[in-house]
């Protein structure tokens, strides 16, 4: 097993980071490029890859308000929820993803990490039921308005959300007619933070 070059791994993260959370991320990265070929979990494979999205997952931690609960929707390889989950221990952390190859890689990091704030639901996200959740991430699912619908069964009067965006984030505002969001940019992706009372 190799070791994370730290110094670059974490710039521009001002959140703390435990020694935990990097002995997971070795331990992730490891798991995922070997399962990654021959499931095709993923068309990054390489480490500084591998890396260079672990970074994206866990950046708005920079920003984000605090949450005990998250559901991630089509987390497929791991990207945001189970990340995050990774960082963020004392939070439960529902990881949505309904193909069956990929849920067989997040239990076998899950069971193999001990991560016991995930739970893993092989479903559709507008097929769960009896869980309300603080925050609801994303990344390269659908668009914001269809997310926003898609997610209401699992929302709360006051559950935020967190949606990691591309360069298509102004047209979708703009379909989605959201009042007030937050959006924090960081070198091509664009985090669309949107609290609940500014929906």
């Amino acid at each position: 097993m190799y070791a994370l070059d730290l110094d670059s791994f974490f710039k521009n993260i001002t959140f703390d980071i435990n020694a935990d959370f990097v002995n997971k991320c070795e331990v992730f990265i490891e798991l995922l490029q070997k399962w990654g070929k021959v499931h095709n979990l993923s068309a990054q494979l390489k480490t500084n890859e591998i890396e260079d999205n672990i970074i994206d997952c866990i950046y708005p931690l920079n920003f984000v308000h605090t949450f005990k609960s998250l559901a991630d929707v089509g987390t497929g390889a791991g990207y945001p929820g189970l990340i995050l989950a990774m960082a963020k221990s004392n939070v439960k952390v529902y990881l949505i993803e309904p193909r069956i190859k990929r849920v067989a890689f997040l239990n076998f990091v899950k069971n193999t990490l001990k991560l016991d704030n995930v739970e893993i639901l092989c479903n559709k996200v507008e097929d769960i039921q009896n869980i309300k959740v603080d925050l609801i991430s994303s990344r390269a699912v659908t668009n914001t308005q269809m997310l926003l619908k898609l997610t209401k069964n699992i929302s709360k009067s006051d559950t935020s959300y967190l949606f990691y965006k591309g360069s298509m984030l102004t047209n979708e505002l703009e379909e989605a007619k959201i009042k007030n969001y937050k959006i924090v940019n960081k070198d091509k992706r664009n985090y669309l933070y949107i609290k609940a009372e500014q929906l």
